[in-house]
């Protein structure tokens, strides 16, 4: 490729098209390609670098913990888990529908695993994703409370297609907690879908949250059109640990 083509390329932003050009020329050379099967081909190619940077940024944007798809769980070992139901959800049917989805069971039986391999399922159907744990989301609201900042944390967390809240049930939360969550739930209501993972039952959020009247609220909103997926069986942290002893 000459100087003033890749030039000329990098000017019309077709780092794609530059990048397999030269392997593209010698193989339509060598199967006699028409100039329309020729520009079909670098095309493609641009095209398939334009979707994979986007899929990176969106990823990025996600703020993932660990990120595992759905395929790279170990599904032999915990036999009790619902995967008919789990896949069924990484069809994304329910961020179309403007479905929440509450995925409860006890610690270490891969909730946060799966709640973020069905927002990596989201980012590749071309929807926007925002990972959180629960301590993220009251931390930066009391953040944004100290600085005297206008609303920027809430357009945060409105904005994505599908917002996942993790470990709802750790422990306690500080104070004004339930008013923050009450916020985002209600205000994402019918609008745009929630994830939210808890190791703890529903009657006890009233006390993590400190708040019942707003527990009571956030899940009256969050459970009107929520899927409920439980979580049983063995947990995966006490395997590894086992392997480490």
């Amino acid at each position: 490729m000459n100087d003033p083509l890749r030039t000329t390329l990098r000017q019309l932003r077709l780092s794609g098209l530059a990048a397999s050009l030269e392997v593209r020329l010698h193989e339509a050379q060598a199967n006699r390609l028409s100039h329309i099967e020729f520009l079909e081909l670098i095309l493609q190619d641009e095209l398939a670098v334009r979707d994979h940077r986007k899929l990176e940024r969106r990823t990025k944007m996600a703020c993932f913990r660990d990120l595992k798809p759905l395929d790279r769980f170990d599904w032999d070992f915990n036999t009790k888990l619902p995967r008919d139901q789990l896949f069924t959800l990484a069809t994304c049917r329910f961020l179309a529908e403007q479905r929440d989805v509450l995925l409860m069971g006890p610690p270490g039986t891969g909730k946060t695993h799966i709640a973020q391999a069905l927002g990596y399922a989201a980012i590749k159907q071309g929807r926007t994703v925002l990972y959180r744990s629960i301590f993220d989301v009251v931390r930066d609201f009391l953040h944004e409370e100290a600085l005297d900042q206008d609303d920027s944390s809430l357009a945060r967390y409105l904005r994505p297609d599908l917002l996942i809240i993790d470990d709802m049930g750790m422990k306690q939360l500080p104070k004004r907690s339930g008013e923050y969550l009450f916020e985002i739930v209600m205000r994402r209501h019918q609008t745009r879908s929630t994830i939210i993972t808890s190791n703890r039952p529903l009657e006890d959020w009233g006390k993590l949250l400190g708040d019942v009247p707003n527990a009571s609220a956030i899940l009256d909103r969050f459970l009107e059109h929520a899927e409920i997926v439980t979580f049983q069986g063995r947990s995966y942290r006490s395997r590894r640990s086992a392997g480490r002893d």
